[in-house]
Formats: C-alpha cells, sequence, structure tokens
C-alpha cells in the first residue's frame, strides 16, 4: 500500500530551540500503518521504538521529539494541520550508532522490523524483535571488549536486600544478599553495572535516592512486581535450570537474592525474545568470600580507571593486562576487583603464575595458542540469543578447532590449576568439525546474500546455487545440445521478461525442428518454441534463488541451533580460556616488571621489602629511577605507622603502594618488591586527598569525615587501613584533635594494621602513649638552601612540611615565596608585636621596634627583608651554569641589586 512508502529527508542536526508540541492523537484519521505503530508502542512504552519503514527506521510522537533532539537529527512531520504527527527517522544500515546514542543517555530502544516481505496487498506484519537497554547491549561494535556490561537487580528488604548481576553479553550470572544499604549500593559500584532493575514498588523508594545521587549515570528501571515475588522467581529460575531446588547454586536460604535473579533473568528473556539457553549456571555473589574495597578505596587505588580522566591506561589493569584475548582481559578485571579470601586458592593461583614466569617458552607457547581464539563468551551468547550472523559462526569453528592445542599445552603444565584448565576444552570436537564443514571461510554479513555455507555441505543447496548461479553455463551446453541434435546451426536460446526462455528459429530452418518442440511464437524471421527442458529450467531458475535463501536460512537455523544445545560446554570452554589467559597475563607481567611471589598465610604480619608502586615506577621518565621502601605492620609491634614528611616526598605514594601489593598478592599476582609477606586482609579502606561531592551537597571534610566514619564503623582486626591527611579540611586544633582520636580508636578499639599519613607534627607523640604507634618519616636533604626529596621512608618524625619548597616548584611568584617565608619565619617563633598582636598580621613594611633593655638572653634579629637578589641566588643550580650563562647571571644580579 502506498502507506507503506515514505520520502526521507536528509538526516540533518536538529535546531536549537524548545521541543515543538506533540499534538493530540486523532486515532480515528490515522492510516492502518500508524494504527500498528501506534498498537506496537502501546506495548513498549517506556522504550523509543524504531519502526521500520522500507529503508529506515521511523519514530513519530513523543519519541521523534525526544529523539531528535539527543540524535541531533531533523525533526519532520507527517500530514499538515491538526493531524500532524511529529517524526524523525535514521537509515537502518547505521542504526547501530544511533541506537548506541540512545542507549548511552540511559534510555530503551525498541527494535520493530518487518517479519514478512512487503506485499502488493496489505499491511507489513511487524513485530519487535528486541528491546536495547544499557544492561542489555550484545551488539560487539557497541561493547568494550574487556569490560563486562553487567545488569544489576535488586530486591530490597528492610535492611539491604538481594543484588543480581547478569551479563547478557557473555552469560556471567550472579546472586547474592547483603546485610545493608551502603554495601548493597557499594557493589552495584564496583559491579560496574550501567542499569539496575528494581520492582515497581520499589522504584518510588527514598533509599534508591541515595543509589541514583552516589551513581548519577546508572540507569535504573522498574520491572514488573510479580518478576520480584520470591516463589515465582524461583520457579522460574529453577525451570529455566532444569533442577528441583537452587540448593546447588547455593541459594536455597536467599530469598531475597533468589528474587533479584528470577527477575534479572526474566528481564533478559523478555527484552530479547530468546531462551537465554548460554545462561547455564548462576553462582552465589558472597562479600565474604573476597576481599572487601568500597568505592573510595577503589576509586584512589585506581584499578581499573585512573581517576583523573577514567581512562584504563594509567590504572592497575592498565598495567598488568598482557592477556590475549578478551575473554582474559575481563576475567582479569574481575580478579583485581575481587581478590580472593581463600589461601588454598590464592596459592593455587601464584603456583600457576610462578610457573609461566619462569618458563619464556611456556608463555609464548600459551600466547601463540590463545591469540587464535575469538571471544568465545560473547559469539555465543549472540548465537544462542538469535543474533548471530555467518562471520559468527566461522569465527566459533575456527576458535574451537584450536581448542584441543591449548588442552595439550596446558596438560603438559605442572601446577595443578593450569593442568584442571585442559578438560573444559576437549569435548568440542564435533561441534567444531560441522561447523568447519559447513560455513564459509570468509561468509558474508547478512544471510541475503548467500554463501555463508560451503559448498559439499548439502546437495540440494548446491543445486540451487548452481542454478542460481550457473544458469548461463546451463543454456550454454543446452543450445549445443540442441543445435547438434537437430542439425540448426543458427539455433539460438534466448530470454525476454514477457515470453521468458525460449529457442529462436530462423524459417529457413523450420523443416528440421523436431516434433518435441512446442510453438510459443512467431516471429517475422523465424519462430520460438520451448522445450520440457526448458521449461523446467525456467521454472527453476526463477525460483532458485528465493529456494536457496530459504534453504540457506533454515540450515543456518540448524547450525545454530547446534551451538545452543552445546551452551553448557561452550560456556565452560570459555570460562577455562578466560582462566588461561589472565594468568598467562599475570605472569607476563611478573616477567617483565621484575616481581616476586609473595608469602600470603593467615598471620596478622604485613612486611614488604623494597617494595614499588607498580604504575608509578612505569611512567618515571627521563632516566629518574623509582625509590623502593620497606614497610612492615604487625598486631603485636607496630600496628600503626605514622608518616610525616614534606609534601611532594612520596608518603601518598608509599601508602598506595603497600595496599596495592596486598590487594595483588590476594587477586593471585606476583608483586613489585624484593621480598613480601602478606597476612590476609579482609578489607582494604583507603582515605586519601580532598575532594568534594556538590551532587550530594556534601563539602571536602563532609566529605572525608564520611569517609572515615565508614572505616572506622566497618575495619576490623584483618583489615589495612591506609589514612591521609585526616583533618586538613578544617580549623587547625578541630582537625589535630580529630586526627589524634581516629588514630586512637584504630589503635585502641579496631586494631587494624594501619598507615596513616600527617602533616600534623603533633601526632608523633602517640608513639609515647601508644604501645603499637611508631613514626616514621619521608627523608629530605637541605642543600644550597633548596630541598631534595629522597623518597625513602625511615623511622622517626618529621618537625617541617617545607610546604613552601612546594610552592617554589609550582610556579608561585618569587615576592610571594619570600613574604611567606618571612611570615613563616614569624609563627614558629611566636613573635607578637609592642602590641601584643601576632606578626602575622603586621605589613610587610617592618618597623623597628622601640629599644629595650634585656633581661636576659640577646633577642634574635628580625628576619632579613625580601630581596629579590637573594631570592634568585637561592634559586639557581650553579652546577648547571655555563661560563656565559653565569656571566649573564651575574649581571642580572647588579641590575637588582640597583
Amino acid at each position: 500500500m502506498a502507506i507503506e512508502v515514505e520520502q526521507r529527508q536528509q538526516v540533518e542536526p536538529a535546531q536549537d530551540g524548545p521541543p515543538p508540541e506533540v499534538p493530540e492523537r486523532n486515532i480515528a484519521s490515522l492510516t492502518p500503518m500508524m494504527r500498528q505503530y501506534l498498537e506496537t508502542k502501546a506495548q513498549h512504552p517506556d522504550a523509543i521504538l524504531f519502526f521500520r519503514l522500507g529503508d529506515f527506521y521511523e519514530m513519530f510522537f513523543e519519541d521523534a521529539v525526544k529523539a531528535s533532539a539527543i540524535l541531533q537529527i531533523t525533526l519532520t512531520a507527517r500530514s499538515k494541520g491538526d493531524d500532524r504527527v511529529p517524526m524523525c527517522g535514521v537509515p537502518f544500515h547505521a542504526a547501530k550508532g544511533y541506537v548506541a546514542k540512545l542507549v548511552e543517555a540511559g534510555l530503551k530502544v525498541a527494535i520493530c522490523d518487518q517479519v514478512e516481505e512487503p506485499g502488493k496487498t496489505g499491511i507489513v506484519r511487524r513485530e519487535v524483535m528486541r528491546v536495547v537497554t544499557p544492561g542489555m547491549v550484545l551488539d560487539e561494535d557497541l561493547l568494550d571488549a574487556r569490560s563486562n556490561n553487567f545488569l544489576c537487580a535488586l530486591s530490597l528488604s528492610g535492611s539491604g536486600g538481594g543484588i543480581s548481576l547478569l551479563d547478557a553479553s557473555t552469560g556471567e550470572f550472579y546472586a547474592g544478599e547483603l546485610s545493608d544499604d551502603a554495601a548493597l549500593f557499594d557493589e552495584v559500584a564496583r559491579s560496574g553495572a550501567r542499569e539496575v532493575l528494581v520492582s515497581q514498588s520499589d522504584s518510588l523508594s527514598e533509599r534508591l535516592s541515595t543509589l541514583t545521587r552516589a551513581l548519577p549515570q546508572l540507569a535504573v528501571n522498574p520491572f514488573n512486581d510479580e518478576a520480584f515475588e520470591s516463589g515465582r522467581a524461583e520457579a522460574f529460575l529453577r525451570t529455566h535450570f532444569g533442577t528441583r531446588t537452587l540448593e546447588g547454586f547455593g541459594l536455597g536460604a536467599l530469598p531475597r537474592a533468589v528474587s533479584a535473579a528470577g527477575a534479572a533473568l526474566r528481564y533478559l528473556k523478555e527484552t530479547q525474545r530468546s531462551t537465554a539457553a548460554h545462561v547455564d549456571r548462576i553462582a552465589l555473589h558472597s562479600a565474604s568470600s573476597c576481599l572487601a574495597l568500597d568505592e573510595s578505596t577503589r576509586t584512589n587505588l585506581e584499578l581499573l580507571r585512573t581517576s583523573r580522566d577514567g581512562k584504563r591506561r594509567g590504572s592497575l589493569l592498565g598495567l598488568l593486562d598482557k592477556s590475549a584475548t578478551a575473554m582474559g582481559g575481563r576475567r582479569l578485571a574481575r580478579w583485581l576487583s575481587y581478590p580472593l579470601l581463600d589461601l588454598g586458592e590464592i596459592n593455587r593461583r601464584l603456583d600457576a603464575v610462578g610457573e609461566l614466569a619462569e618458563s619464556a617458552v611456556a608463555r609464548e607457547e600459551l600466547a601463540a595458542h590463545l591469540k587464535e581464539i575469538a571471544d568465545l563468551e560473547r559469539l555465543t551468547a549472540r548465537l544462542t540469543l538469535g543474533q548471530g550472523n555467518g562471520r559468527d559462526l566461522r569465527a566459533l569453528a575456527s576458535s574451537l578447532l584450536k581448542l584441543p592445542q591449548l588442552a595439550r599445552r596446558l596438560a603438559g603444565c605442572q601446577s595443578a590449576l593450569l593442568k584442571s584448565l585442559q578438560g573444559p576444552l576437549e569435548s568440542l570436537q564435533d561441534l567444531a568439525a560441522l561447523l568447519d564443514r559447513a560455513v564459509a571461510l570468509e561468509p558474508p554479513l547478512s544471510l541475503k546474500e548467500g554463501g555463508i555455507l560451503r559448498e559439499g555441505y548439502d546437495a540440494e543447496l548446491d543445486r540451487l546455487v548452481a542454478i542460481a548461479t550457473k544458469g548461463k553455463d546451463f543454456l550454454l551446453e543446452l543450445e549445443a545440445k540442441e543445435r547438434e541434435r537437430t542439425g540448426i546451426g543458427s539455433l539460438k536460446v534466448r530470454y525476454n521478461r514477457v515470453f521468458g526462455y525460449y529457442l529462436e528459429v530462423t524459417k529457413a530452418n523450420l523443416h528440421l525442428v523436431p516434433k518435441d518442440y512446442v510453438r510459443k511464437q512467431t516471429t517475422a524471421g523465424g519462430e520460438r518454441f520451448v522445450t520440457e527442458a526448458l521449461k523446467q529450467f525456467e521454472e527453476q531458475v526463477l525460483t532458485a534463488e528465493e529456494r536457496r535463501y530459504a534453504l540457506e536460512q533454515s540450515l543456518f537455523e540448524g547450525l545454530r541451533q547446534k551451538v545452543v544445545e552445546k551452551a553448557n560446554p561452550l560456556r565452560s570452554a570459555a570460562d577455562a580460556v578466560a582462566a588461561a589467559d589472565a594468568l598467562l597475563a599475570l605472569a607476563r607481567s611478573a616477567a617483565d616488571y621484575g616481581y616476586v611471589r609473595p608469602v600470603v598465610d593467615d598471620s596478622e604480619v604485613l612486611e614488604i621489602v623494597d617494595g614499588r608502586h607498580p604504575v608509578v615506577e612505569r611512567l618515571l621518565t627521563g632516566g629518574e629511577a623509582f625509590v623502593p621502601n620497606d614497610v612492615r605492620l604487625d598486631r603485636a609491634e607496630q600496628q600503626v605507622l605514622v608518616i610525616t614528611g614534606p609534601n611532594m616526598a612520596g608518603k601518598s605514594t608509599v601508602m598506595r603502594q603497600v595496599a596495592l601489593i596486598a590487594l595483588m598478592a590476594q587477586a593471585g599476582s606476583f608483586v613489585p618488591a624484593r621480598r613480601a609477606h602478606i597476612g590476609r586482609v579482609d578489607r582494604i579502606f583507603t582515605r586519601v586527598g580532598a575532594a568534594d561531592n556538590l551532587s550530594r551537597g556534601q563539602s571536602t571534610f563532609m566529605v572525608e569525615m564520611t569517609e572515615t566514619a565508614n572505616i572506622l564503623h566497618n575495619a576490623t582486626a584483618r583489615s589495612l587501613v591506609v589514612l591521609d591527611e585526616i583533618g586538613r579540611g578544617t580549623s587547625t586544633f578541630d582537625g589535630l584533635s580529630i586526627a589524634w582520636a581516629v588514630a586512637e580508636h584504630l589503635h585502641d578499639q579496631v586494631g587494624a594494621r594501619t598507615l596513616f599519613a600527617t602533616h600534623y607534627h603533633e601526632l608523633v607523640d602517640l608513639s609515647r602513649e601508644k604501645a603499637r604507634v611508631k613514626n616514621a618519616t619521608i627523608a629530605v636533604k637541605e642543600l644550597q638552601g633548596r630541598v631534595v626529596f629522597l623518597r625513602k621512608l625511615v623511622s622517626g618524625g618529621a618537625s617541617r612540611s617545607y610546604g613552601i619548597e612546594v610552592a617554589r616548584l609550582a610556579g608561585l611568584p618569587a615576592e610571594v615565596l619570600g613574604r611567606a617565608r618571612q611570615i613563616l619565619a614569624n609563627l614558629e617563633k611566636a613573635e607578637l608585636d609592642e602590641a601584643g598582636r601576632p606578626s602575622l598580621s603586621r605589613s610587610k613594611r617592618r618597623e623597628p621596634p622601640a629599644a629595650q633593655l634585656g633581661l636576659f638572653a640577646a633577642k634574635e634579629p628580625p628576619p632579613p627583608p625580601y630581596s629579590p637578589a637573594l631570592e634568585s641566588l637561592r634559586a639557581c643550580d650553579l652546577d648547571q651554569l655555563t661560563p656565559l650563562a653565569a656571566l649573564n647571571f651575574l649581571a642580572d644580579l647588579k641590575a637588582k641589586l640597583k
């Protein structure tokens, strides 16, 4: 019908200004196609509906207004006057990019495609094939290959509740329960989820507003309450996994976790219209089984992304990720986000890393096998969800063919963990052989292009392909045979649209025409005939293309079903490949960077000899060497280490490297040190730097105190606490009091191993009051009026912070620096003027005090007045001056003295 054809304008940026008003819908006046649109839209009211019309996906009404503004495309209108309908559209072949922009904005997009070929009459049938949401992105072009894309579902209870994490693109599925909202919401942040699913009854909860304020980029979507009902959720999960109970997954006594998991899986099936066969298992997500890291700690330690620009480069993961596959990169990111507590598992990883680190040959052989393997997790997911194509099948076939070689290499390893990974790689040879025999080496992207399957896989398909592609050869053979049979040398096989295929004979040769020729048309120069063979060929060739595509589609679906049937062993194989690759990445890092194996045990000792910051040492340039440091903490003699010293000397680096070394050790990695002994840590807390949170209405000091309170309430004797500059956000006396009290509490009440950096030099006196408090400082050396930072942690306390020297390095004007030194000298001497006022309040012009007889020792002379020449002389590096530069410098000093 004419209504199926739309005239599209060139896609252009939308005009600035307020969005146009959407007119009331007059249903009676709408065309059948628009009524079909509204019926479809009613099924997905919370999504932007991409409605396929010819070569475009169209959007109408409110969807068009909203999408045109986000996508910066022209907003047009269908019809005029009162029947005007706002509309916009994007070319279907470029839809991925537009969908990505809408999803990035936190919106859902329902993709409505034509499910039948357009006919001459009637409305084309359309259906929503999938719904793309921030947590339901499956297209490889829209995903970060080395990061998970988790959908998070929350089932809130009185305090805390259930959490489920489901990555539809890989099939990873976790569920667990947490006892309070803070832990629950922190786990959402740790997962990196971009979409959170909650029940409709919970969607208006004030508790969720805390989460959305903390993570403003998070899309929170309500889902029907029935999906979260624990009884229904349990039955739904049991049916999906084919089990009688959920006890085997560890979820038998966790109704809130079951509730969240059931809702997440139902959401996947409904949005993707799939059985989700690749989600074949669910794992218990237990906070007590891994080292806990809150949001502040992950940010301060820059585990996966840098805090400055959010990039992978410059983070711990960016440094250690030497994996050969995307699966290995994702697995390593999870290991760093969830370090282990189980000593046995930690040491199994360390054994595997150690074996590979010691053998360059083993590393290179393993890498050579791994780099031939594509992303099995995401290939399996796309194919089981009905979104894979021929190239996915070929990539899967090629990868599966490489698994036996990888299995043999792992079987030759000595460590138990590496050897255990070979088993899941040996059960897919039949599927590999089938796919390799069936799928072309370079299949096209679209099924409608043909050529996905190899010649010889199916005889009927080969025949149809031959007819469709080799019809000319058949006609030439037929023509030659008929000339020989009839003796008519001028006989020709021809074709036109009206009469189809025919044999053309001139009048002079009509007497040679056989009896089986059937006259079809008489022309001026002769006659046209058909034969039974030519009629059969015509019938075949005219339908061959259509039958070929239909058969190829059917055969392709059959192959895809074979993949679905093997989803479980495919997931197991992918899991083994990911683990082997993550171990390889850690081994490569250990060998390349000179890391050593840590001793990880159940003691209360944390001792690091010649420890280095893993990232900072790699970023040093200009030949500068990283200065290693020793740190020892225990609960018997040195539980709290108070670290003083100047700015820029490296206090924060030392403390962060201790936390990172402990974390790396419990993740199963070798560490940057000469020796490391890590008594198992249950939680790492860091309070580093100054930052506000205006979105939560919190000042810098409020953020500092909130994070400190979290540490004091949740740290245990097994924790590692890193505190940098507690109390600096308020007045000196308030801050000092708070810092002292916090350090006391950690020493007396909590018992956590603690690194406490401060500029409050008074805190060094804690060591006199508390037996397990020790002092350390970053060594400096004063040379020719300048401060040299030695970066070395030594015993003892510092009495100065050298802040003015840091200000000089930052480029403050010389006059300001001179005045600052003058004020500092006054403050340090506690000078008062004749009126009893602090010298700080006096002007720069210092009036000589009234002469006064001294009763005791002579009063020290006041600091010299500010001198530009003297300041230049102090700043000059004489060792770097050439003779000519020295003469110029003397001339400059003389000018300043005048």
